[in-house]
């Protein structure tokens, strides 16, 4: 009887012992600190085509340091820098996201900076524009993350030739078996008109609304009836999203949404994309 009492009590003693150390293996977070985020230009960021190669603006920061109960984290952290219109407060679905690993800065030439401020902020070039710039530290998963302070900058982008050049013919026209012109023939071309003919808004963009046949294809042609020069997507046929893609000249056939209606197709050779909605 002896026995058995010292060995409950032998059990119990092991099963606090590991209970207490248990618990104070557990790690937990600390805190950190916000990364203080500095730049090597303030006020404007100057931008030209005729420096497109010269920096335009680099930017630093200082580590957050985050700390956990067993000591500081040596998990790698990551940062992501932002790029965004003032009073957006970094909610503008357009804004510009770079993500760094590990380095405490990044630098931007002017090329860049400024295909950021027309291709993904879509701000008009030649007038000036106020942004904003900070960075924000996280661990893996996006855990724990840390904003910086924010910059503010005025900046004037630049106006550069278009991703591709727009048709010498001023007109665009749809040709495919997602049209309705191709619907019982197929590939026939010319197309009817102007029924599948774009409208030209600017010298870099032109817009449709059309219904289209639910994943079948189609190009753009410059000039109805000719095979000459065509516009399609940038990779292989059918392989695009299929409401928002880059394309270029010579492109591969272009998917129709999964769903057959109408649709407004407009497309920008100044950014290189056609964008699909459907209405």
């Amino acid at each position: 009887m002896k026995n058995i009492f010292k060995l409950l009590l032998l059990s119990a003693g092991l099963f606090t012992f590991w209970s207490c150390t248990k618990d104070e293996n557990k790690n937990y977070f600390e805190g950190g600190t916000a990364p203080a985020l500095t730049a090597s230009k303030t006020g404007t960021i100057p931008l030209s085509f005729a420096a497109k190669d010269q920096e335009a603006i680099k930017l630093s920061w200082t580590n957050p340091a985050y700390k956990f109960t067993t000591g500081t984290s040596s998990q790698d952290v990551s940062y992501a820098v932002e790029i965004d219109t003032t009073g957006a407060n970094f909610t503008n679905p357009n804004r510009k996201t770079i993500v760094v690993s590990k380095e405490l800065s990044i630098a931007f030439t002017q090329n860049d900076f400024n295909d950021y401020l027309l291709n993904q902020l879509q701000l008009k070039p030649g007038v000036p524009h106020n942004v904003e710039i900070r960075v924000k530290s996280s661990l893996a998963s996006n855990a724990v993350e840390l904003p910086s302070n924010v910059l503010k900058f005025v900046v004037t982008p630049y106006a550069i030739p278009p991703k591709v050049t727009p048709p010498s013919s001023g007109e665009l026209y749809i040709v495919g078996n997602a049209t309705p012109g191709g619907d019982a023939t197929g590939w026939d071309n010319p197309v009817p008109s102007p029924s599948q003919k774009f409208t030209r808004t600017t010298p870099t963009f032109y817009t449709l609304n059309i219904a289209l046949n639910a994943d079948k294809s189609y190009l753009l042609l410059p000039v109805n009836g000719s095979w000459t020069v065509k516009y399609g997507f940038d990779g292989a046929n059918n392989l695009n999203n299929t409401n928002s893609f880059d394309f270029k000249e010579g492109g591969g056939d272009m998917k129709a949404p999964a769903v057959s209606g109408t649709y407004k197709i407009e497309v920008d050779f100044q950014r290189g994309k056609i964008t699909v909605t459907k209405l």
